[in-house]
């Protein structure tokens, strides 16, 4: 089964018509997408648009054998004229199944937003998801049987990355389904950091007019097993690290900061992270790393190394300029060298958080320095670690590795 994807883009396509920001300004030449429309095997249309029959015929097809035209948006679709020869667009109702004269089976998926995805199964047995803009699929719970697993799916990754975490949750994507982000808007750069960003998640974008073949292997980045987000206060880091596994089930989030009970200013910030981060995510309180990291089980958000080392740092009374030489220094690099190698051996998908202190004013005290100095050893043994490393810097994601 073949897709030619006639657009990529927003309902409103990309640049948007007027829009002055950044991203639009530079979606031009080849960075354009048209409002997103699917031709499967030339003979289903999946979504009318502005254009489509020009936008075919550019890149060598016609729509003279499309035998079925459906609409997936909440309403019946951008206001455009029906080109001649081509059926009248429709819509299937929800769970029901559409079998066409060319072997194409079509079942209207219900959403848990305005719209309808479709489920295309091919004459070869091949099966696609197709997702409207904003939308995730309705009734898909954790836990529940298996579902049959797509070869492709294509969807708002950037609006709704949740569904793609809810299909992965029951099963019906897997290691070789093909995902492919359609609907793309001006919500993130295009070229090199919509392509990272996407990779992250195990998806990929492509260019208005590419054909894809559906169950052909696609050597799309493999998400990295380890993770290091490095950045300053306010870097975005934290966003940063989220955005990495917002993609996934059953993400366990560990904060390392424990509650401080009576300070109102803390309790702001956790109350912002908890707040931002799904609600089918799981939080720990600890900073009890190693077992977390030697266990099986869905990916690990650690928030953060800097905690992490403060709590380390406390407890082996690194403060005290008497207790640090004896023993203290001794002990902290004990459990640094355990952490690291907990790290080595995680068989987990892991994304770890740390501040990146080296760069600014050298504080004023020793124990000021004695902090940053390990801080900046232990960031060093973790990258050391991790597949891929990433330093945040004023909402930018810089790879340092992978």
């Amino acid at each position: 089964m073949d897709v030619t994807l006639l657009g990529t883009g927003a309902p409103a396509g990309l640049p948007r018509p007027d829009c002055p920001c950044a991203v639009c300004a530079t979606s031009l030449g080849p960075r354009a997408r048209a409002a997103t429309s699917l031709l499967v095997d030339g003979a289903l249309l999946l979504d009318l648009t502005p254009g489509v029959a020009f936008a075919a015929a550019r890149v060598g097809h016609s729509l003279g054998g499309v035998r079925q035209v459906m609409l997936s948006h909440p309403h019946d679709g951008p206001p455009v004229e029906v080109p001649a020869g081509l059926p009248q667009p429709g819509r299937v109702s929800d769970g029901r199944e559409l079998a066409l004269l060319t072997g194409h089976r079509v079942r209207a998926v219900a959403m848990d937003a305005p719209g309808t995805g479709y489920a295309v199964t091919g004459p070869d047995g091949q099966r696609l998801l197709y997702l409207p803009p904003g939308g995730a699929p309705a009734g898909l719970e954790e836990g529940a049987e298996p579902a049959e697993r797509y070869d492709m799916v294509l969807a708002d990754l950037v609006g709704r990355p949740d569904a793609l975490a809810k299909l992965r949750a029951v099963g019906a994507v897997g290691p070789t389904t093909d995902v492919v982000a359609v609907h793309l808007d001006h919500d993130v750069p295009p070229g090199a950091e919509l392509t990272r960003r996407l990779a992250a998640a195990g998806a990929r974008a492509v260019p208005d007019g590419a054909t894809l073949v559906v169950g052909v292997y696609e050597d799309v980045p493999d998400v990295p097993r380890r993770t290091l987000v490095l950045g300053g206060a306010r870097s975005g880091k934290s966003v940063e690290a989220e955005r990495r596994l917002e993609s996934f089930p059953d993400v366990l989030y560990v904060a390392t900061g424990g509650s401080r009970g009576g300070d109102t200013e803390w309790a702001a910030r956790v109350a912002t992270h908890r707040e931002r981060r799904p609600g089918s995510w799981r939080t720990a309180e600890t900073c009890d790393l190693v077992p977390l990291l030697a266990e099986d089980g869905a990916p690990l958000l650690i928030d953060c190394l800097s905690l992490w080392l403060t709590d380390a740092m406390d407890s082996v009374g690194a403060w005290d300029d008497a207790e640090w030489a004896d023993g203290g220094e001794r002990a902290l690099r004990s459990r640094m060298a355990e952490l690291t190698a907990a790290v080595r051996g995680a068989r987990r998908t892991v994304v770890l958080v740390s501040n990146e202190v080296g760069s600014g004013i050298v504080p004023a005290t020793a124990s000021g320095r004695r902090y940053r100095d390990e801080l900046g050893r232990l960031n060093a043994a973790v990258a050391g670690e991790c597949e891929e490393v990433v330093l945040v810097v004023a909402g930018q994601a810089v790879v340092l590795r992978g």
